[in-house]
């Protein structure tokens, strides 16, 4: 299975709009959200036929036991996350612990005299499976927690333990290039950049290019709303040829994309220039990604 994964170095550049026009065009029955922190792929319409929820575990968490604890205080002096709060209340003092400050390094439950700490698991998340006609792998992290990089190996597991047969998997990563999106490059065949002519789009996509490089996945890149800045457009088409990256095209502004994503529909559900420039970068895209004769900048100049 094939594995095409889409990102944009940072948010609202349309990597989602694309996402999902992919999955629509390719007919896809495999397909994950691996952006754990906001998801959203979900929001488009499409029906299935059975829904299976998972907890997640992240790193455990330490808890105190008041009635064993004889309040001495080392764990807060040894704490370097600042994890351990001490309180007040009815004249009875204690101390707990800040479970969105703990970092799970168990050292408050190594030094305790009196063994009143525990590390226990506590739930960081949620995985979603549905399946049907079309298997759809997707997670939502609990807030202020973290290990987002492992929720999105879960989800990718996920998929992949349900679609082995599938000859593509459409991945709709996220934004930045943090711990969730290192996570989703890893074991995959083609990294699609979605980017934007702004000086913050330019320079987020430079960033993901680099830290795709790591990997060597084949890369392309196109250029979404692309007519709002054709200058700065024409500086990313230029960073491609500089770079020896592959282009896939351009795709215009246009209010009936944003119309079409308020509906809960895909793009190119819809009869407008922002649908049919889609389409022309999806073929492209496709062709990268199937040739497999044609290598990478990346595997070309490794080191």
């Amino acid at each position: 299975m094939k594995q095409l994964l889409i990102l944009s170095g940072k948010g609202g550049t349309g990597k989602t709009t694309i996402a999902s026009a992919f999955i629509k065009l390719s007919s896809a029955k495999a397909f994950a959200d691996c952006d754990v922190d906001a998801p959203n792929l979900h929001l488009i319409k499409r029906k299935f036929e059975q829904e299976e929820n998972f907890d997640y575990f992240g790193m455990d968490k330490a808890f105190i036991d008041n009635e064993k604890c004889i309040q001495c205080g080392i764990c807060q002096q040894e704490c370097r996350f600042d994890a351990v709060q001490s309180y007040d209340i009815d004249s009875k003092n204690g101390y707990l612990i800040d479970t969105f400050a703990c970092e799970g390094c168990g050292v408050c439950e190594r030094i305790c005299p009196v063994s009143a700490i525990e590390m226990k698991p506590e739930k960081a998340g949620e995985l979603k499976l549905f399946s049907g006609n079309a298997t759809f792998s997707t997670a939502k992290l609990k807030m202020g927690s973290g290990t987002s990089g492992l929720l999105v190996s879960e989800v990718k597991k996920k998929l992949k333990a349900n679609t082995s047969d599938e000859p593509l998997a459409i991945i709709d990563g996220s934004p930045g290039i943090g711990c969730p999106v290192i996570s989703s490059i890893s074991g995959v065949d083609m990294v699609l950049i979605v980017t934007e002519p702004s000086v913050s789009g330019i320079n987020d996509m430079k960033r993901i290019v680099e830290t795709a490089k790591i990997f060597q996945p084949k890369v392309a890149i196109c250029i979404n709303k692309y007519d709002t800045n054709v200058e700065l457009s024409e500086k990313i088409e230029q960073y491609c040829l500089n770079e020896s990256l592959k282009f896939v095209g351009k795709v215009p502004f246009d209010i009936g994309a944003v119309k079409a994503v308020n509906l809960g529909l895909t793009i190119v559900e819809t009869d407008t220039k922002a649908a049919r420039a889609v389409k022309d970068v999806f073929t492209k895209t496709m062709a990268f990604l199937e040739n497999d004769l044609e290598d990478n900048y990346f595997k070309i100049n490794r080191g």
